[in-house]
Order: structure tokens, then C-alpha cells, then sequence
């Protein structure tokens, strides 16, 4: 059976080839623009299912995996700055703030899906304006939600961090995408082929 991430990000690939399973990517499209009132971690799941879903539309003989991470301030989305002087912003306003991060991913197998969130717990140091600009010249974290690349130069930012999964931070929850994996019958533990229904 196909494996499809349904993101263009490398991040996400990166992280998926760690499971060892064969897959493709084909992006999703999906607009990313916040709804009313909508908290961080609903916006987050809500286009996990969404960029799940509207790959597995075209590709309904596929495991689709969607995902999504939005970072939240108390209430407020921090979403991807685009540019570095909006990234200036950004840290400075987690600076010496905790900051949750929302990391949400939906399995899709024809009109069924399994859906987790993962949060990530991050206190962010007090940052000096000479340390923001010499981080964002260095990580360049302009596609990444807070401006933060944890598994670069951006663990430096933080006082501490919490999460059940620690891949999670990096916008792809392994433990439990591997867990959801299973529940459609893909074992990343077996051989590719070899189905858990079968076993």
C-alpha cells in the first residue's frame, strides 16, 4: 500500500524517512488562513484532517498523512514569520515567554481518519536583540511556526521543553504517527509488505 505525506515541507520528510518506510510526497494546497475564533491546537488539527483529506481524494488506494504545528501565546496563533524582519518580531515577542506548540497530524485511509495532538511545552530565555539577529542569520527559521528551529541552533532560545514526543517540536510526531500507522496496518517495525492483519 502507497505511503503519501501530504506536505511539502522538508522538515516533515526528514523526519518521515526516519521510520524507514517507503513514501511519496505530493502537497496539499490547503489554505492555511485561521477561523474565527478558532484556538491554536483546533487550527492546527483542523488542516491536518484538511491537507489529509484532500490528498486522499485523488489517491484513495494511499495512506495519506497530513500534518500541521502551530505555535500558541496564551490564545494567539504565532504562525510562520516569512521574513526575517517579521521574525525579529516574533522572538521578540516570545521572549521570556512559554510558548505552547501544537503539533497535530490526521491519517487518512479512504474515508476514515485518525487524528492526534501533540503538544510542546518551550519557555523561551530572555533574548537580547543581538542574540535574535545572530540566530536568524544563523537558522534562517523563516518557514518555521515561532521562528524557532529547535533541532538547529533554536534549542539555544529555550530555558526548557515538554513533550511526551520529542520529534514532535520539529513538526512531525513519530510516537504517535507510528501508533496511528499501526491502526491501518502499517508497521514500521516490519518489514514493509508485511501486514499486522496478517500476523
Amino acid at each position: 500500500m502507497r505511503l503519501i505525506l501530504a506536505s511539502g515541507s522538508p522538515y516533515r520528510r526528514d523526519m518521515l524517512q526516519r521510520l524507514a518506510l517507503p513514501f511519496e510526497v505530493i502537497t496539499s494546497n490547503v489554505d492555511e488562513t485561521p477561523q474565527l475564533d478558532e484556538t491554536p491546537e483546533a487550527l492546527s488539527l483542523r488542516l491536518s484532517q484538511e491537507k489529509a483529506m484532500a490528498v486522499a481524494k485523488h489517491h484513495p488506494d494511499a495512506i495519506v498523512i497530513g500534518s500541521d504545528q502551530v505555535a500558541a501565546l496564551g490564545k494567539l496563533a504565532i504562525g510562520k514569520a516569512g521574513s526575517y524582519d517579521l521574525a525579529v518580531e516574533q522572538l521578540q515577542q516570545l521572549s521570556g515567554q512559554t510558548v505552547v506548540f501544537h503539533s497535530s497530524l490526521c491519517v487518512a485511509l479512504q474515508d476514515r481518519l485518525w487524528c492526534e495532538s501533540v503538544p510542546t511545552t518551550c519557555a523561551f530565555k530572555r533574548l537580547s536583540l543581538d542574540e535574535i539577529h545572530y540566530y536568524l542569520r544563523h537558522d534562517k527559521p523563516f518557514d518555521t511556526a515561532g521562528s524557532a528551529k529547535a533541532e538547529s541552533l533554536g534549542i539555544a532560545l529555550m530555558e526548557s521543553m515538554h513533550s511526551d514526543d520529542p520529534t514532535a517540536i520539529i513538526g512531525l510526531p513519530l510516537i504517535a504517527l507510528s501508533r496511528l500507522l499501526r491502526k491501518v496496518g502499517l508497521n514500521p517495525c516490519l518489514a514493509p509488505g508485511h501486514s499486522l492483519f496478517n500476523s
